[in-house]
């Protein structure tokens, strides 16, 4: 009987849980819109109100209502389309990504890709690349149809809308690449420190900065009596919290034994010393290194297991390092 063996709740030394590295699903209150290349894209319920209130502000915009909604809809596609920029370079990596969710501050990738730098770079550095892609698309565009049809004079709703998503475009990209985590930015931080520093160090510095620019962030708020910098700066206080926990309790993986004799076939590291494995048949934790891959409540041989590290699931067969032949 196969049986997948998953990660427990992985409590570290002195109670500390460490947090999966990938997204959690958090799909509550969302709409199934439809799935591409195998990835679901969601729609938050909000998402409604939001549009109908920043289309209703900005009615005086255009001579029609209907460019109102063209423009939010292009934010909608812009969005969507730098979220499956993320998800499809961490498939191009080896990593997970099959959800996507669009919030009314932005979109969520739910990506995991390989424990590596180089991955985690390139899956957080593509969606912002597909904003330079498209500001090389509409930038000429824009330049060839006003200079051919004097959009200016001929279709003025035209010229906004083109100018209105140029700059949409362009305020997402250079807002995205603020080097506050949990912001791209960020992320692309802490993915060229990880080269340095290593996993843990890197993401406790851009968790650092990332405290410092919630600070920036709530001075802009209080300073424009913006909403929406406060809400903002309250979403990236929570991740950069959640961040720091995780920085925190890498630190403790990193410190604990480790068993000698094995080593994950994704990432190479050999497995900590402890009960961080859950029997997916009985709910028992337990040390499968320690058991064979065989769990001691229900004696259910469990065939699959979770690297703890980089989440990478593979046959236990395969964890085993050959003993070295001896020489003749």
């Amino acid at each position: 009987m196969l049986i997948k063996l998953g990660v427990a709740d992985q409590r570290l030394p002195n109670g500390l849980v460490l947090q999966c590295l990938c997204m959690t699903s958090k799909r509550q209150g969302s709409i199934h819109l439809f799935r591409f290349a195998g990835i679901d894209l969601f729609l938050h319920w909000s998402w409604f109100l939001v549009a109908a209130f920043e289309i209703s502000n900005r009615a005086k915009s255009y001579s029609s209502l209907a460019w109102n909604v063209l423009e939010y809809l292009a934010l909608f596609v812009i969005v969507m389309l730098h979220e499956y920029g993320h998800a499809l370079a961490c498939r191009q990596v080896g990593g997970t990504a099959n959800q996507i969710v669009l919030w009314p501050l932005g979109g969520v990738a739910y990506v995991n890709p390989p424990s590596r730098p180089g991955a985690t770079l390139w899956s957080i550095a593509a969606g912002p690349l597909v904003n330079v892609a498209l500001l090389v698309i509409v930038s000429p565009l824009g330049i060839i149809l006003d200079r051919s049809f004097g959009l200016a004079q001929t279709a003025p709703d035209a010229h906004a809308f083109l100018r209105a998503l140029w700059f949409i475009n362009l305020g997402l990209l250079i807002f995205n690449l603020l080097p506050v985590y949990p912001l791209d930015g960020g992320q692309i931080l802490r993915s060229l420190l990880w080269f340095v520093v290593g996993r843990a160090r890197s993401l406790m510095a851009a968790v650092v900065i990332g405290f410092v620019g919630v600070a920036g962030l709530l001075i802009l708020a209080a300073w424009m009596q913006s909403v929406w910098f406060g809400v903002l700066a309250v979403f990236i206080l929570m991740s950069c919290w959640s961040g720091l926990q995780q920085a925190q309790a890498l630190y403790r993986l990193a410190k604990l034994p480790r068993h000698e004799g094995f080593a994950c076939p994704s990432c190479k590291a050999a497995p900590p010393v402890g009960s961080f494995w859950r029997c997916s048949r009985c709910g028992e934790a337990f040390d499968t290194f320690q058991t064979r891959s065989v769990c001691p409540n229900c004696a259910a041989q469990l065939t699959v297991t979770m690297c703890v590290d980089c989440r990478a699931q593979n046959p236990f067969s395969e964890w085993i390092i050959p003993a070295p032949v001896p020489a003749n």
